[in-house]
């Protein structure tokens, strides 16, 4: 339990699998958010992630936000604050590194 914010302690992510310092998992989830930022702009939406509490926080651009428990979440969350069906797998986001990403966003 968080002494702060009264959150229960989360377990780790899938996709945190592999970090073995407390360092590496913050990592993880700073890159985790830096993608779904990525990828929800195109919705006008951001995520945030402060690793103060477990979950990801889903903002509009007119400054609505709400708190997403996991990844699973987001998308839900998305898609009732966008009004629109968001695909976290549409070919412009699918690709191997965080170099055919950026490319990818340089051709949009």
């Amino acid at each position: 339990m968080c002494a702060n914010c009264g959150f229960p302690a989360a377990p780790g992510h899938w996709t945190e699998a592999g970090t073995d310092t407390s360092y590496d998992r913050l990592q993880a989830r700073y890159r985790r958010a830096s993608l779904l930022r990525e990828v929800l702009r195109d919705h006008g939406l951001t995520a945030h992630d402060d690793a103060t509490t477990p979950g990801i926080t889903v903002s509009t651009k007119t400054g609505r936000h709400e708190f997403a428990g996991d990844l699973a979440a987001v998308w839900a969350l998305a898609e009732k604050l966008s009004g629109r069906p968001v695909d976290p797998l549409a070919p412009k986001f699918v690709c191997d590194d965080d170099d055919a990403l950026s490319a990818r966003q340089d051709r949009d």
